[in-house]
């Protein structure tokens, strides 16, 4: 028993453990942001272009069953809606970044020398050759 508690100790206070905690809380900040954000400032646009920001009126009757496939198109916008704000940042996000040290910056081959060089290159360091696009 105490050679179990001992592995979970070790797990627990590991690292990766804390690591991830941290992670989904900021994720749940996050998200509490990208919400805000949809629902305050891009929605209101969108009612705007079509006139109506809620879907959820538009129902048909098959019987005694409604159909109330304005829900699903609420519910399929703000994901859409969501999705690309989420990208958005995302992509604003690893530009702004700096690659991590130790990771090789792109690279592409050299059409003349056949060597590998960065991508921004515009004269291959080994043959000298001007590169052009």
């Amino acid at each position: 028993m105490q050679n179990v508690w001992k592995e979970f100790k070790e797990f627990a206070f590991k690292g990766n453990l804390i690591d991830l905690a941290v992670a989904f809380v900021l994720g749940l900040a996050f998200t509490a942001v990208i919400v805000s954000l949809v629902e305050n400032i891009i929605m209101p646009i969108i009612a705007a272009i079509f006139g109506k920001r809620n879907f959820s009126a538009l129902a048909f009757d098959i019987g005694d069953a409604t159909i109330s496939y304005g829900n699903v198109i609420n519910a399929l916008l703000y994901f859409l809606v969501v999705a690309w704000v989420l990208f958005l940042v995302v992509k604003t996000v690893n530009r702004m970044r700096k690659p991590a040290p130790g990771v090789p910056s792109p690279v592409k081959e050299c059409p003349y020398c056949f060597s590998s060089i960065p991508v921004q290159a515009t004269r291959c360091p080994n043959c000298t050759s001007h590169l052009t696009e």
